[in-house]
C-alpha cells in the first residue's frame, strides 16, 4: 500500500517539485507526466497506476481535438506558400502613407494572421522577420515596432480558430463553436486598442512612426490589384469561420475544409509543390506532438491531485478567504497571470482550468449578473483566453518576448524588448477588465448566433 500524505503537504510537494524541475529547464510534458507517475507510486499501489490510461484514453478518442493538427497544417501551408509575406506587403502599401501606418499594418496583418493560424509562436516570429526590419529601416521607434509585433502576435490565442480555445472547450466540456464566437469581439476590441495606441503615439510624436516616403507609395489602381491578390486567403478565412458560426459544420469539419482550401490557395499562388507540403507536414507533426504530449502529462498530474482531494482543498481554501464571488474571480485571474510568467499555455490550461471551472460554477451565474450557467462558463472561458494573451507578454518569461528575441537584431537589448511590451500589457489588462465588467462583450454574439 502507498503512503498517506496530508493534502496541504502533497500540494506543496507536487507543485513545488513541478516548479523546481521546470526551472531546471526540463520539458513540461515529461515533467508533469513523470512526476505524476512518481507520486502515483508513492501514494498508491500498482493498481493506482490505472489512472494513467483512464485519463489519457478519453483525450486520445476525443473527436474535437482532431481539429488541432488540421488548423496547424492550414497555417503552415499558408506560411510556406508565402501568403503571409504577401499579406503584410499589401497592408503595408495600403497604410504606409499614414503616421504609424506600418505599426498599424503589422497589427492588422497579425489579426488576419490570427484568424488563419491559431498558434501564437508562428505569428510573432513571422511578423518579426517581415515587419521589424521594414519598420526599423523607415526610422520607427524600436519600442513601438517591437511592441506592435508582440501584441499583434498574441491575438492568435484569442481570435478563432485558436488552438487554445479548442483544448479549453475539451477540458471544460464546452462547445468549441460558442467559445470561438465569444472570443471574436474581445479579440477585435484588443486589436483596435493596439491600433489606437500606436496611432496616438505616432500622431503626438511623428518621429516614432513616420509615414513612408512619397516615392514608395502606390496608386489607387495598384492598391486594388494588391487587394485582389489577397482575395483567396481572405475568402478562405471567411469560409472556415463562416461555416462554424452558421452552424453548418463543426470546428473539426471546418478545419478539414480549411486544409483543403489551403492547397487551393497555394496552387493559385503557384506555390503548391512537394517541398512546401512536406515542410508543412513536418511543422504540423512537431507542433501537434508537443501539444498532445503536454496534454497527456498534465492530465495525469491533475487527475492524481483531484483524486487525492486537491479539488476540495482548493475550493475550501479559496472560499475560506471570504473574498466574495468577484474577489474569487480576481484572485483566479491573478493566479493565471502569475502562472503565465513561468508555465506553458497548454500546461496552465490543464493544471488550472479543471480546478477553476467547478469553483466558478459553484459561485453561480447570478453572482456575476449573468442569465445562465452556459453564459457563465462561456464568459469565464473567454476571460481565460484574454488572460493567457497577457501571459505571453508578461516579463520575465513571457513567450512572445523570447520569440521576438530570436529574430530581432542582436544590438537590441533584452531590456528594450521587455519595456516595449509593457504599454501593450496595460492595454491587455484594460481589455480584461472591460470583459469582466461588461460580460455582454463576450456573450452578446453567441446569444445572437445560438439564440
Amino acid at each position: 500500500m502507498g503512503i498517506e500524505i496530508e493534502i496541504t503537504t502533497l500540494t506543496a510537494l507536487m507543485f513545488g517539485s513541478l516548479l523546481v524541475l521546470l526551472m531546471a529547464g526540463l520539458p513540461l510534458a515529461f515533467v508533469t507526466g513523470g512526476l505524476a507517475c512518481v507520486f502515483l507510486f508513492i501514494l498508491g499501489d500498482w493498481q493506482t497506476l490505472n489512472i494513467v490510461p483512464s485519463r489519457i484514453f478519453p483525450l486520445m478518442t476525443n473527436y474535437q481535438l482532431s481539429a488541432i493538427p488540421l488548423f496547424i497544417f492550414l497555417a503552415a501551408m499558408l506560411e510556406r506558400a508565402g501568403i503571409i509575406n504577401e499579406m503584410f506587403d499589401t497592408i503595408y502599401k495600403l497604410l504606409g502613407g499614414v503616421k504609424g501606418g506600418l505599426a498599424s499594418a503589422t497589427i492588422i496583418a497579425s489579426t488576419i494572421l490570427a484568424a488563419m493560424v491559431g498558434v501564437i509562436g508562428a505569428a510573432v516570429v513571422t511578423m518579426g522577420i517581415i515587419a521589424l526590419p521594414a519598420m526599423l529601416k523607415r526610422g520607427y521607434d524600436p519600442k513601438i515596432a517591437m511592441g506592435s509585433i508582440m501584441a499583434g502576435g498574441t491575438l492568435g490565442i484569442l481570435i478563432p480558430p485558436s488552438i487554445l480555445a479548442i483544448i479549453y472547450a475539451v477540458v471544460a466540456e464546452q462547445s468549441v463553436g460558442e467559445l470561438f464566437i465569444g472570443a471574436v469581439l474581445p479579440g477585435l476590441m484588443l486589436s483596435g486598442l493596439y491600433i489606437l495606441y500606436v496611432s496616438l503615439m505616432c500622431t503626438i510624436d511623428p518621429r516614432k512612426g513616420p509615414p513612408i516616403p512619397i516615392e514608395e507609395r502606390v496608386s489607387n489602381a495598384e492598391k486594388l490589384r494588391l487587394l485582389g491578390n489577397m482575395a483567396a486567403p481572405i475568402t478562405l478565412i471567411f469560409v472556415v469561420l463562416g461555416v462554424i458560426f452558421a452552424g453548418v459544420a463543426t470546428p473539426v469539419e471546418a478545419a478539414g475544409i480549411g486544409t483543403f482550401g489551403a492547397f487551393i490557395v497555394a496552387a493559385i499562388h503557384r506555390k503548391l509543390d512537394w517541398p512546401t507540403v512536406r515542410e508543412a507536414c513536418m511543422t504540423t507533426l512537431k507542433a501537434s506532438s508537443m501539444v498532445i504530449w503536454i496534454m497527456f502529462g498534465a492530465t495525469i498530474f491533475v487527475g492524481l491531485y483531484v483524486l487525492e482531494g486537491g479539488q476540495e482543498f482548493v475550493e475550501e481554501t479559496v472560499t475560506g478567504l471570504g473574498l466574495g464571488p468577484w474577489g474569487v474571480l480576481i484572485l483566479m485571474q491573478v493566479v493565471l497571470v502569475a502562472l503565465g510568467m513561468f508555465l506553458d499555455w497548454v500546461g496552465i490550461l490543464l493544471l488550472a482550468v479543471p480546478i477553476f471551472v467547478p469553483i466558478v460554477k459553484g459561485l453561480g451565474a447570478q453572482a456575476f449578473g449573468l442569465g445562465s450557467e452556459g453564459d457563465l462558463v462561456l464568459w469565464f472561458g473567454v476571460l481565460y483566453l484574454v488572460n493567457m494573451q497577457m501571459s505571453f507578454l508578461s516579463p520575465p518569461f513571457g513567450y512572445a518576448l523570447f520569440y521576438l528575441r530570436g529574430v530581432a537584431p542582436a544590438d537590441i537589448p533584452m531590456s528594450d524588448i521587455f519595456k516595449s511590451a509593457l504599454p501593450f500589457l496595460f492595454l491587455q489588462i484594460a481589455g480584461l477588465v472591460t470583459c469582466m465588467l461588461f460580460p455582454e462583450v463576450i456573450t452578446w454574439l453567441p446569444n445572437i448566433v445560438y439564440g
